[in-house]
């Protein structure tokens, strides 16, 4: 009798335990990762820059409906403008609280911090624009030690939307010479969010 080798047959295996809702999601969530490597891998938009011909693609974790949450939002409408430290101790960012995040993850309660870039609040492309950065349990070992960010949009209602298989990786873990905002104390997850990008490790 041959042996089969069965590891290319698990990323069936584990799809068919999805609905068909699923399998949608899960196929929408990879061809966003491909455009994503497209984009570093174009010296225009690649945050390597002149090094982006040499780019490899992106780790991540498998993409898991189970980290798509939605949120209660409790706006901060009184909220003052602050300094977020960044990776450059020179420059700080200018932000405002928006709104306090509060969600189920797996069973657990959480509540997140959700930001408006003063900057960019002023520029119509970004007017709705809410910054989520996050660190959690995998922060620093398989995920990148300054946190990960999520891009999100001012809600028409008190729900929102927070979907973790796109948590990505600021620029700072890829090269030199940017300036990235560092999560605040208050947006840690004291649990693992295995989902996103991970670690970059070059090739």
């Amino acid at each position: 009798m041959n042996r089969v080798n069965i590891f290319w047959l698990l990323p069936v295996i584990l799809l068919s335990a999805f609905t068909g809702s699923d399998k949608a999601y899960i196929r929408k969530i990879e061809k966003h990762r491909k455009q994503v490597d497209r984009e570093f891998k174009n010296p225009e938009t690649s945050p390597f820059r002149k090094e982006a011909s040499s780019f490899q693609g992106l780790d991540y974790f498998p993409p898991d409906p189970a980290y798509r949450v939605m949120a209660t939002v409790i706006p901060t409408p009184e909220a003052q403008a602050f300094e977020m430290p960044t990776s450059d101790p020179k420059r700080n960012k200018k932000f405002v609280s928006y709104a306090r995040l509060s969600f189920e993850l797996k069973g657990e309660s959480f509540t997140l911090i959700a930001y408006r870039n003063l900057q960019l609040a002023g520029v119509k492309q970004y007017e709705d624009h809410l910054f989520l950065p996050v660190t959690d349990l995998t922060t620093g070992t398989e995920t990148y030690g300054g946190g990960r960010y999520l891009d999100l949009h001012v809600p028409k209602g008190n729900t929102l939307e927070i979907d973790f298989n796109l948590l990505y990786n600021p620029y700072c873990a890829y090269s030199d010479g940017w300036s990235c905002p560092i999560p605040p104390p208050e947006n840690f997850l004291n649990t693992r969010l295995e989902a996103g990008v991970k670690d970059y490790q070059t090739h």
